[in-house]
């Protein structure tokens, strides 16, 4: 806990200072933004980007890690209340800090639990089929903002919004996809150019601001946030008693979310940073914290954004302090006079959080998944398919249960190679992709997977199939390199087969067990049971049952 700051150099406080006030600059826009995506008033996603990372920084391990406000997580903040209070209301409002506050819990209980390794099993391919329908979900539930009004064919269009709204849009994709390049045109540093655009909804949410006032937009009927409260947030220890277990479920899954996205944006950071070390369990505990601070304060929950700490790592920062800095900077903006705040046009926000959002849409992975493995390609599509048909919290279940029913299909079918020599040496290769030779009345066979209850019925099936394709086999061993380990089904499985090879007059061996593995066989009855040996190497059982086989010398495979 805040060895970073007993480590500290003065070195390093130019660029945390640039990067808290370059990220705080990108919080304003972005917090106020996500804050409407959760059904809350804008100022809400300012109070949300104070606490959570002051907590994150006594506790995470990230030094580049910017928490506050995320879309995704305000799209499942806003999918669990929107059943049970109405958006803009005092409950709806408890709600949101409530969720915030069991979800921080979920994620200290798993830190101080050390179950951090549970991250693991969430695959890559559901998770950006989760971030594809999420965006596609938030993008189109802001249209009816940036218009101004209702999306229907019979609907009066309002076209000072419209104008606004697209607008904006046309400037905030000008500015993502051409103005970094255009400013390192004009010589303009690599970095600053890439921060500049990364800023660039700051400036079109100051201009579209300006415009307000100056062309009356607000009397034309152009939506603006309205009045936002000044000072501090004070302390929020209001729940509803009649809600916990409602909202149960969708906190572990939003813990479980937020971990997720925080982790793998700090890990591809730390890896920037010269392989920077990141403590799973500490990160649970840092986010929790700053998830039951967002609650305490008011908000709702947060989480690592991607975005937002790219930027940070962009504009310098070196420890935790430039997030320090940023949430003293955003504090210093609620103190300050807030009327300008008022007229922050929401055509324009919701012109920030599409252009957002459709930039997370990352095709790449589908495509490379398409070509590798369609099961994880399928999982992908059935994941984004369910957060648009079913909603976000049963998307995420469909994905993964898809990502662990493949995994259980693939393990309940493992594949056997049956091997043979390679001529002249003691290597032994599966005899479809190698000239290997084999040796009438042996066979070889290599199971490429750890043998359980879910397999070995499989297993023991392959090896009969083998055995009718081998007449006059006399020794089958069992090549067990890579099977890391034996559950008590499959050693019941092995006995058996041993028991049945010894009737058909096949002699059953083993060879190359893994330590582990057999550690744990010299404990069951199955070595004393065997009909064979254990060898040491193939090499070893080729050279003593080869020459005891009944046709004698090797011949070429196929």
């Amino acid at each position: 806990m805040l060895q970073w700051l007993r480590e500290y150099r003065r070195a390093a406080l130019p660029g945390d200072i640039s990067a808290g006030i370059v990220v705080a600059m990108m919080m304003i826009p972005q917090g106020m933004a996500y804050a409407l995506v959760a059904g809350l008033p804008p100022v809400v996603g300012i109070y949300a980007s104070i606490f959570p990372p002051l907590l994150y920084a006594l506790f995470g391990t990230s030094s580049t890690q910017s928490v506050g406000p995320m879309a995704i997580v305000s799209l499942m903040t806003a999918s669990t209340l929107a059943p049970l209070a109405t958006p803009g209301t005092g409950l709806y409002g408890v709600l949101a800090a409530q969720l915030a506050l069991m979800s921080g819990l979920v994620l200290l209980a798993c830190g101080l639990l050390r179950i951090g390794f549970l991250a693991n099993f969430f695959s890559r391919p559901v998770m950006s089929g989760f971030t594809i329908g999420s965006a596609i979900v938030i993008a189109w539930g802001q249209l009816r903002t940036l218009v101004g009004g209702p999306i229907a064919l019979d609907a009066s269009p309002h076209w000072p919004s419209i104008a606004l709204g697209f607008g904006s849009l046309a400037l905030l994709v000008m500015a993502r996809e051409w103005l970094a390049p255009m400013l390192r045109c004009l010589r303009v540093k690599p970095v600053v150019a890439d921060i500049a655009a990364k800023l660039a909804p700051m400036f079109v949410v100051l201009g579209a601001t300006a415009l307000v006032p100056l062309l009356a937009l607000d009397r034309l009927g152009v939506a603006t946030t309205g009045a936002v409260p000044a000072g501090l947030p004070g302390l929020n220890l209001a729940t509803s008693s009649g809600h916990w277990q409602a909202l149960l479920q969708p906190a572990l899954l939003i813990g479980f979310m937020v971990f997720l996205i925080s982790m793998s944006g700090a890990q591809v950071l730390a890896l920037k940073r010269g392989g920077e070390k990141l403590v799973s369990n500490r990160e649970l505990v840092g986010l929790g914290a700053a998830n039951v601070g967002s609650a305490l304060s008011g908000g709702f929950p947060v989480t690592g954004s991607i975005s937002r700490s790219a930027v940070n790592f962009a504009a310098g920062a070196n420890t935790q302090l430039a997030s320090m800095i940023t949430a003293g900077l955003l504090a210093l903006a609620l103190v300050a006079p807030t009327g300008w705040l008022a007229l922050l046009p929401l055509p324009t926000l919701a012109a920030t959080i599409i252009v957002a959002v459709l930039g997370m849409l990352d095709w790449s992975t589908l495509r490379t998944a398409w070509r590798y493995d369609r099961a994880d390609a399928l999982a992908l599509l059935a994941t984004a398919g369910g957060v648009l048909v079913l909603g976000v919290e049963a998307g995420v279940l469909v994905g993964v249960a898809l990502s662990m029913g493949a995994l259980i299909w693939r393990a309940s079918r493992p594949h056997i190679a049956v091997l043979g020599r390679i001529h002249g040496t003691e290597h032994f290769r599966n005899v479809d992709r190698y000239s290997a030779e084999t040796t009438p009345g042996l066979l070889m066979l290599r199971v490429d997977a750890g043998l359980f209850f879910g397999n070995v019925d499989a297993v023991n099936e392959r090896i009969d199939e083998e055995l009718a394709q081998h007449a006059g086999t006399a020794h089958l061993v069992l090549v067990l390199s890579a099977v890391n380990a034996i559950d008590t089904s499959a050693l019941f499985g092995l006995g058996e087969l041993n028991a049945s090879l010894r009737q058909r007059g096949v002699t059953l061996h083993l060879a190359e067990v893994k330590g582990p593995v057999m550690d744990r066989l010299r404990d069951s009855d199955l070595l004393g049971q065997l009909s064979g040996q254990v060898f040491l190497s193939a090499a070893n059982a080729w050279d003593r049952l080869a020459g005891s086989s009944a046709a004698g010398r090797p011949q070429p495979a196929g």
